[in-house]
């Protein structure tokens, strides 16, 4: 690793993922020389603690990012299009947990476990996968590496935390109301910029962002392009067969997802054999054991940085299909801890600088 330390900024840092940013960072490989705190100015003069020193909030603009080396940004769609470009202009390396810059052929999209070889192709700015995706491809990877993957089915069950603060706060007030007997007020979920709302409390909410195509939600089409893209480089690549359907959940924190697979090594899988590749892979946790009814929660893996493994099994009518429930904390290794550990890795790979025409990729 360099002996060089970085000035770095974290861009949406009073948020539900900017202010998980704070400990991973503490706690990382990074030499960080110093911090700052970017927010909207609502959140300019707070003060965060980083190191036992407190950082005031300053007022996020292109100016921000003079002197900066990394940018970890989870500010919004609109704020990342519009100050990323500013920060890279200035020399800085931005890792954006936001969905604006993923599916850019000039961005790549890295889940460090599956795909870090994807970071030496960075222009200036990394994108952050999905906090559903990157759970799931965490714990297809070993099986793709050992056994090859054909086709992928996946149901997820959303943490509200997975629509930031306020739903978070919304779903623990509705719980509230109706345990009072009280009419339940729903303003944010499904999505805050649809018609209509409805309560998450006590509820299931099949529809995460809004419906696009073919009767599919945003989120699931998210889910089947981001894992093409991290797992073949292409989006659109035919090799592997994804499909998605994402339901909300009246869970604070933690996401969970059972996952149909397919393999292509037919003969060669088999159940035990599945259980240690992902016991073997970095960043996965295998609690498997039925017989003591030991399996992933979304409540224990709260607070975590891995990813939770269990319920694997054979399907019993399609030779070569398998099934797992997957869990992890949708904050952390789906936001916060990702976006930490890429600094890591362009840290160690050497690759915390920006190309030469790289500003010009993402000029209006």
């Amino acid at each position: 690793m360099s002996e060089r330390e970085y000035t770095v900024a974290i861009l949406g840092a009073t948020g539900a993922v900017g202010t998980r940013l704070i400990q991973p960072l503490e706690q990382s490989t990074i030499p960080v020389k110093s911090l700052k705190l970017l927010a909207s100015s609502r959140s300019a003069g707070q003060t965060r603690q980083f190191r036992g020193s407190d950082i005031v909030i300053e007022e996020a603009q292109p100016e921000s990012f003079e002197g900066v080396d990394l940018v970890l940004s989870s500010a919004g769609g609109s704020v990342s299009a519009r100050l990323l470009p500013e920060a890279v202009k200035r020399g800085a390396v931005a890792v954006d947990n936001t969905s604006f810059w993923r599916m850019n052929d000039n961005v790549p999209l890295v889940v460090p476990e599956v795909n870090e070889q994807a970071l030496y192709q960075h222009n200036g700015i990394v994108a952050n996968p999905n906090c559903s995706t990157i759970q799931m491809v965490v714990a297809l990877e070993p099986i793709r590496q050992n056994f090859g993957l054909k086709q992928v089915v996946v149901s997820t069950y959303q943490a509200a935390s997975g629509a930031g603060q306020s739903a978070w706060n919304e779903l623990l007030n509705q719980a509230q109301q109706h345990l009072n007997g009280e009419t339940e007020t729903a303003e944010i979920l499904p999505t805050k910029g649809d018609k209509k709302h409805y309560p998450l409390a006590f509820n299931l909410l099949p529809q995460i962002d809004v419906f696009e195509d073919e009767g599919y939600t945003h989120e699931e089409y998210k889910m089947i392009h981001e894992t093409k893209k991290i797992m073949l480089g292409d989006k659109n690549a035919p090799d592997i067969k994804v499909t998605a359907t994402a339901v909300r959940v009246p869970v604070p924190v933690g996401h969970g997802e059972t996952v149909y697979f397919e393999v292509t090594d037919k003969d060669g899988a088999s159940t035990k054999g599945i259980q240690q590749a992902l016991s073997d892979a970095p960043g996965v946790v295998l609690e498997d054991d039925p017989d003591h009814q030991i399996y992933p929660q979304p409540i224990n893996a709260e607070g975590k940085r891995d990813t939770f493994v269990g319920r694997v099994r054979p399907d019993l009518e399609n030779d070569g299909n398998y099934h797992m429930w997957v869990v992890s904390d949708n904050l952390l290794k789906g936001a916060a801890w990702n976006a930490v550990q890429i600094a890591e890795r362009l840290v160690a790979l050497d690759l915390v600088r920006v190309p030469a025409g790289s500003a010009e990729l993402f000029a209006d």
